[in-house]
């Protein structure tokens, strides 16, 4: 595997990550694109972007997040095995999960869960309302 710009350890597990799922350089077609945006003139001339294809899935990723080519193509790799992990595995990615957080929060509330929560605001409202000032309760 090439050095990426990373920590050797940080290259070392995504290696191991790769050769566990089956994931070969040679099945890896790698391609590197100008991007845009962020990054001033370096991402304007130098093709920062990198495109990967797994060739076996036909899974491809794009990456572009740092002015860096080579912390690209390590970023790349990276996304491409999660990507690839969650084909063969059927895991769950973290991106679905938050997703789904988000669905269940925005749900109705069931029927049951409505009238406890109108029922418990009733009860504070009773409770407030005893609190008020009534004319000719206290000596003036």
């Amino acid at each position: 595997m090439a050095t990426f710009g990373v920590s050797p350890d940080k290259e070392q597990a995504l290696a191991d990550r790769m050769a566990e799922l089956g994931i070969r350089e040679s099945d890896i077609v790698e391609k590197f694109i100008r991007s845009g945006g962020h990054g001033g003139q370096n991402v304007n001339k130098v093709a920062t972007c990198v495109y990967l294809k797994h060739l076996p899935t036909g899974t491809e990723v794009k990456c572009q997040q740092e002015r860096f080519q080579s912390l690209n193509r390590f970023l790349a790799r990276r996304i491409l095995t999660d990507k690839i992990e969650t084909a063969i595995l059927g895991k769950r990615s973290a991106e679905e999960q938050r997703i789904a957080k988000i669905r269940r929060q925005k749900r109705k509330r069931s029927k049951r869960a409505k009238d406890k929560m109108l029922a418990d605001k009733r009860h504070v409202a009773e409770i407030k309302k005893g609190r008020s000032f009534k004319p000719g309760s206290r000596d003036e």
